[in-house]
């Protein structure tokens, strides 16, 4: 038979066969379902000599649990809590009872601290969680970028006309960078400012030592004793190399809120130390002249970039930049906010560490301090503070205010 004939025949056949096979009730299905039975019957036969019996066993019965789906079960790599109570421990003594009023209902559940202080003596009102900002440091994630402006604008390398372009397509501005936290337009100050600057003008501004003045517990952060693996602009767009602690943060956005003044920070922890505070100047930084530069990038990450957040809660005037990244040395989700408001002459600076998993964030952070500000002009706390009045007086009418009641 030729090759041809053979395939007409198949290709008369096979539709035949399987018309028969619905036409007498045997459905694919019922096929499947038969073949099932009967490898069950197979497995159940016994065999002896030529002669085959069949064994029919009765099936357990199954519990209908077992049709319901199994829970997954996630992994999850981070190995500290998004939540906690954040004020276990603390010692509040000699703090603006306001103040910490106002930060721990704007932390809420979250595991995080905030650190208040008056940028213009250097005194810190309230720390949430004091064994978490007393710790030798996180990474700063993006909010190194501070550093990173200050340091392209003193050394020529950024101006706020010069733009960077990004791609064939896009280029950029210092403003706009700022607020969108833009990662390639910093990596390319890194590149330009090299190793020996980025790490001069860290610790020019504070970072890699303790940024209070006899403060107990607290540890310093650390800067990198050699360039990253990752490279420079890993630096300068994510701060790797670099543990930064809140309290040092406070420190540097004070700075930036009044003009160039690194303070010592000091917490007081008695009436009597309240009385007879004393700010402490650490250094003076020269930087007077590039903040009209930064300042609106700083600005319009709260008006429209990264820390729009902060902007929905509060109607104050808020200067500030976000950080989120993994710090390198635990899997620990972070989210920083470095901020200071304008309310006339009357500034405070609010700085906001998360740590946790993925929900941690640097706009979350910036939400915590926008409520901050918030909670404290619902209590006209703005308004009650009089330009050139003695910060030590005005803390203790609030502390003794709030105790009476």
């Amino acid at each position: 038979m030729s090759f041809l004939k053979t395939r007409r025949i198949i290709s008369v056949l096979v539709p035949f066969i399987v018309f028969s096979g619905f036409a007498f009730g045997i459905t694919p299905a019922k096929k499947k379902k038969a073949k099932k039975h009967s490898t069950l019957a197979a497995s159940a036969s016994l065999t002896t000599g030529n002669v085959v019996k069949t064994s029919y066993v009765a099936r357990p019965t199954v519990s209908h649990l077992s049709r319901l789906p199994k829970k997954k079960i996630v992994f999850s790599p981070w190995n500290v809590p998004t939540f906690a109570d954040s004020t276990e421990g603390d010692l509040v003594d000699g703090e603006d009872l306001v103040v910490r009023r106002a930060a721990v209902e704007a932390l809420g559940p979250y595991n995080g601290t905030i650190v208040v202080a008056d940028p213009t003596t250097g005194r810190i009102l309230t720390i949430v969680n004091q064994k978490l900002a007393f710790q030798s440091g996180f990474e700063p994630c993006s909010t190194i970028k501070i550093v990173a402006a200050l340091a392209g604008l003193n050394e020529g390398i950024l101006s706020e006309q010069s733009h960077f372009r990004l791609t064939s397509r896009r280029s950029m501005d210092l403003t706009e960078a700022l607020a969108h936290s833009n990662n390639g337009f910093f990596a390319t100050v890194g590149v330009r400012l090299g190793y020996d600057r980025i790490i001069h003008y860290a610790q020019l501004f504070g970072l890699g030592e303790k940024a209070g003045l006899n403060i107990a517990g607290e540890q310093p952060g650390s800067v990198a004793s050699e360039p990253p693996k990752n490279g420079l602009g890993m630096m300068t767009s994510f701060g790797e190399g670099i543990y930064m602690t809140p309290l040092e943060l406070t420190a540097l956005v004070s700075a930036v809120a009044n003009g160039g003044t690194l303070y010592y920070l000091q917490h007081p922890h008695s009436q009597e130390e309240i009385e007879h505070f004393a700010p402490q100047v650490k250094r003076e930084l020269n930087i007077a002249q590039w903040l009209p530069d930064i300042k609106p990038g700083m600005m319009g990450a709260v008006e429209y970039g990264t820390a729009k957040r902060a902007g929905f809660s509060s109607t104050e005037p808020i200067f500030g930049k976000t950080g989120t990244c993994t710090d390198s040395r635990s899997p620990t989700h972070l989210g920083w906010f470095g901020s200071y408001n304008e309310t006339g002459e009357n500034k405070l600076v609010v700085t906001v560490l998360l740590t946790g998993g993925r929900p941690v964030s640097g706009p979350v952070a910036s939400g915590v301090a926008g409520n901050v500000y918030k909670n404290l002009s619902r209590e006209n706390y703005f308004a009650k503070v009089k330009s050139g009045a003695p910060i030590a007086l005005i803390s203790t009418q609030a502390c003794c205010a709030l105790s009476q009641r």
